[in-house]
């Protein structure tokens, strides 16, 4: 590898993992039947079920993306619509015991596709990177959008 190719500030170096991270995602979704942003939806909601709104600012959707995102993960059955105890207009969505097992498999695929990408560095390195990158995503207060397999 030459000089130039080892070499990259740390724009261009977030914006080419990004599109690393979203490759393994996208392949991992599509082998599980999913498209990304099911994929997504089914990990952010193995922590908890979320109210439309509150889903949309995780997601980063507007609301109309967001309906036909729920709709679509619904008719397959993954997800639920029910009804929000503490507000009797409002609906929360949750997993399906079907959406909780296709999203353990998933995630725990992916994690381990991702966790692959480091391979060559040593354990201290991994370690480091890991805390700037926390470092990064804490800054930018980064919904949780993936939990971590570490905990």
């Amino acid at each position: 590898m030459s000089k130039a190719e080892e070499s990259m500030g740390v724009v261009t170096a977030l914006v080419r993992s990004s599109f690393l991270i979203n490759s393994v995602y996208t392949e991992s979704a599509r082998e599980y039947g999913l498209t990304p942003q099911q994929g997504q939806l089914l990990c952010v909601l193995m922590a908890q079920s979320y109210g439309m709104s509150e889903l949309g600012a995780v997601l980063g959707l507007a609301k109309s993306s967001l309906t036909e995102l729920v709709d679509r993960t619904a008719q397959r059955g993954l997800v639920r619509r029910e009804p929000d105890p503490r507000d009797r207009r409002a609906v929360r969505v949750g997993l399906t015991e079907q959406g909780a097992e296709l999203a353990e498999a998933f995630y725990t695929e992916t994690c381990r596709r991702i966790d692959l990408l480091p391979a060559g560095l040593d354990g201290a390195e991994r370690a480091t990177l890991a805390e700037l990158l926390a470092r990064v995503v804490h800054d930018n207060h980064v919904p949780t959008v993936f939990l971590d397999p570490a905990r």
